[in-house]
């Protein structure tokens, strides 16, 4: 990537094209298309997921790309296809998959690697692609589809959105090629940031999504899609051409379910009970509303959630108490503790949720610490008890209420932290977004047995919110129990409470692999209003290998969940379970290596894709600084950075090459640029001069990868001097490093001497980061805490 200086003039956009792209006839991006092909049948979907690779460059290419998958989906299955040539992956521990891999390319093999990053994130990376060659990956998974109040919805994202990244920056080389840099609080940032294409984007990724659908028994009674224009020919849905991806697919799904119990034969079974016609009950609650109000919810997104904020404070009654926090980088209360919900300060707290608006980055783990204090500890104001309430007695439900996008970085760090303390609490979650982070948010509400309802749009709203409106109440059936299978120790989900409207599902493990048809059943029991509920359910014998798969992902989800809240001697359980199971999990990967050798070695050029910008969100401005004289473009003669995009070709925060933004990760105890848009960190419209701290990670980087140039050590010194120019005007015009980058830009000319000047910027970098050229040994990312 090559930062140059132009008139705007001298740069006027092709009609066609997306702002800050201009045109190259050799293509922009590895990624060509992405075929989705979905099966339905009643509420599990079996799925393919097709990515196409295309190399436009004369050099071997490693192309990696970013890009969620529904959070409860079991990976199954993964080839390469390539040359007429179909390689299937195998399942490994992930360090093992990994040196398959870097072994495979060192040889001059093809080979390709999947691996997971969060329960909705994922990362394909295929390298040893020939110049002008097309390979394909394909994933399998099986998902179990939610079903609320008579509808079933299967959503499946399509973008990655940015994430809000906090901590320090840590020293040595990032583990990723992402934007943002790693941090003590998110030590893979770099992994789960890729760049974000600017609005407009030219020639965007072909996409193709179909969904057939099987009632499987059931009265399917209407199927409709809230976010995508879509046709329809009978029981198949299919995505109407031009669609981009930049927002999750939703198909709601409207029929009855039924209590049953599925039974695999292989040792798995899947229940479902349909709530029972039982009488609410309604107890006295202590409830927290935590109300996210960063830089992401700009737009739409805010508007909703105060609505949905207001919303929930008018359904409290006088017999509750309540607290309402807004939070960004600092938390604001409507009042001091908790307040009985009298109508004065129900007023209060809507008067002040009317006034928020979004700004900062999301700085979840404050909040929910004083969401947790607010409801385990007591003081003289939270004791005012609102007429009536002691007359009723018993224990109060406490309540945490969360509403926002959930795009957050430091995942695991919350759920260490606070998992703990809200696992004793009813935990609610609202994800307003259209390419919402499910995964962390479902992770939430299951910690508390709650219920997590996402909120895709406007029109999607009170539909939403009246379902919240029931959760936020007392469940109809608690303290639940199965007897009758054989049960593995262990094995069983979670299995929380039962609530108005929506079925309870569990899924586990049972000893008699081999039951005859109607010889099983199982017997849940519970408390309903205080008083003995219980049913049996009868089993059907049904040869799916899905119903393994999705407990086997359920459990790996429980067991990832405890190993991120301190247990950390599960890894070899977590390890064991997936490759037993052969379902994918963020200790293992999928990896397809080719027998046979294509190229002379690894890959010359690297390059990972960038991703377009979550529909609805507001992009940051563009800082005065650059906009109209910085731009970025492939040179088309120089496939040194093809596509700009190279993970060593890492841009100043905010900026990334040909189009795109590179969200970057804030740093706010480490010089704390203001933040905007995304609520993520970006250069200030006005130089600032002395803040060699803030870019001394990039530096360091640069120092390190420079030491391993061994050949074109012209070209990339060139490329090199571009990417110092654009830290330097950071900086302010720091005049060293303003003085290299020049130097460094005119590398390619005639006469000019390679080994002088990587002899100067070995110096000059060597001193600016204070002489630690030596990278800090570090375990692999996904130990590191």
């Amino acid at each position: 990537m090559k930062i140059i200086s132009l008139d705007p003039a001298q740069c006027l956009p092709q009609p066609d094209a997306g702002m800050g792209a201009l045109r190259t006839e050799r293509g922009n991006l590895p990624l060509e298309s992405v075929d989705v092909a979905a099966r339905i049948s009643g509420l599990i979907a079996g799925v393919e997921v097709a990515e196409g690779f295309r190399n436009p460059f004369d050099v071997t290419l490693e192309a990696t790309y970013v890009f969620p998958l529904p959070d409860r989906a079991a990976v199954t299955a993964f080839t390469m296809e390539a040359d007429g040539r179909v390689v299937e992956g195998l399942l490994k521990e992930r360090g093992q998959a990994r040196a398959d891999y870097d072994r495979a390319l060192s040889e001059g093999r093809r080979a390709a690697l999947a691996e997971e990053d969060r329960p909705d994130v994922f990362t394909i990376t295929v390298g040893n692609i020939l110049p002008g060659e097309r390979v394909t990956v394909r994933l399998t998974l099986s998902q179990p589809l939610p079903y609320e109040d008579g509808a079933a919805t299967f959503r499946f994202p399509l973008v990655v959105a940015p994430r809000y990244i906090p901590g320090s920056p840590l020293d040595g080389s990032p583990v990723g090629g992402g934007a943002a840099p790693d941090t003590d609080a998110v030590p893979d940032a770099s992994r789960i940031t890729p760049p974000v294409l600017l609005p407009g984007f030219p020639h965007p990724v072909r996409l193709s999504l179909r969904a057939d659908v099987d009632p499987a028994g059931l009265e399917l009674k209407e199927m409709a899609s809230s976010l995508h224009l879509v046709q329809r020919e009978g029981t198949t849905v299919e995505l109407r051409p031009g669609e981009r991806l930049d927002r999750d697919f939703i198909l709601r799904l409207a029929f009855e379910a039924s209590t049953a119990l599925l039974l695999d034969g292989e040792g798995a079974f899947h229940l479902t009970v349909v709530p029972p016609a039982v009488e609410e009950t309604r107890v006295p609650r202590d409830v927290v509303l935590l109300l996210d109000r960063s830089g992401s919810m700009t737009g739409w997104k805010m508007v909703a959630a105060r609505r949905a904020a207001a919303r929930i404070v008018d359904t409290l009654t006088s017999g509750d108490r309540f607290a309402v926090l807004t939070f960004d980088s600092v938390v604001e209360q409507a009042f001091e503790g908790l307040r009985p919900a009298s109508d004065r300060n129900r007023f209060r707290a809507v008067e002040h949720l009317s006034r928020v608006d979004a700004r900062g980055g999301t700085e979840l783990l404050t909040p929910l610490h004083q969401a947790i204090a607010l409801l385990t500890t007591s003081s003289a104001a939270e004791e005012q008890q609102a007429p009536g309430a002691a007359a009723r007695g018993g224990p109060r439900d406490r309540v945490v209420v969360l509403v926002t996008d959930g795009q957050v970085g430091n995942e695991d760090q919350i759920l260490e932290q606070a998992g703990g303390a809200l696992s004793a609490m009813r935990v609610h979650v609202v994800g307003i977004d259209r390419a919402v982070n499910a995964g962390f948010l479902g992770r939430l509400a299951g910690l508390g047995a709650g219920r997590c309802e996402l909120v895709e749009s406007e029109d999607r709203l009170d539909a939403a919110m009246e379902q919240i409106h029931r959760r936020i109440g007392a469940p109809l059936v608690t303290d639940l129990s199965l007897k009758g299978l054989d049960l593995e120790p262990g094995t069983v989900s979670h299995l929380g409470s039962i609530f108005p409207g929506v079925p309870l599902t569990v899924s586990g493990r049972y000893r008699d692999a081999a039951p005859a048809q109607g010889t099983e059943a199982v017997t849940i029991h519970g408390l309903a209003g205080g008083r003995p509920w219980e049913q049996t359910v009868p089993g059907t014998v049904v040869r799916d290998p899905a119903i393994g798969a999705v407990w086997a992902r359920a459990q790996l989800r429980a067991l990832e969940d405890r190993y991120a809240m301190g247990e950390h001697d599960l890894e070899q359980e977590i390890v064991r379970t997936s490759t037993t199971y052969g379902v994918l999990c963020r200790f293992t990967a999928y990896v397809a290596v080719d027998t046979r050798q294509v190229a002379d070695g690894a890959p010359e050029h690297r390059v990972i894709q960038p991703v377009e910008p979550p529909s609805g969100w507001e992009l940051p401005a563009m800082p005065a600084a650059a906009s109209g004289m910085m731009f970025t473009t492939m040179a088309a003669a120089a496939p040194q950075a093809p596509g700009g995009f190279a993970p060593e070709a890492s841009a100043l925060e905010g900026f990334g090459g040909s189009g795109a933004v590179r969200a970057a990760g804030p740093a706010p105890r480490s010089g704390g640029m203001p933040k905007l848009g995304f609520g993520k960190a970006v250069p200030p419209p006005t130089p600032i001069r002395h803040r060699l701290d803030a870019i001394l990670p990039q530096l360091v980087a640069e120092l390190e990868r420079l030491r391993t140039v061994t050949t074109g050590r012209l070209e990339y010194l060139a490329d090199l001097g571009s990417r110092l120019a654009a830290p330097a005007s950071y900086l302010g015009g720091h005049d060293e490093l303003s003085a290299l980058a020049r130097e460094l830009e005119a590398a390619e000319r005639p006469g000019a001497d390679a080994d002088a000047l990587w002899a100067r910027a070995v110096e000059v970098l060597t001193r600016l980061t204070g002489g630690a050229p030596e990278a800090t040994e570090r375990r692999p990312f996904w130990k590191r805490g």
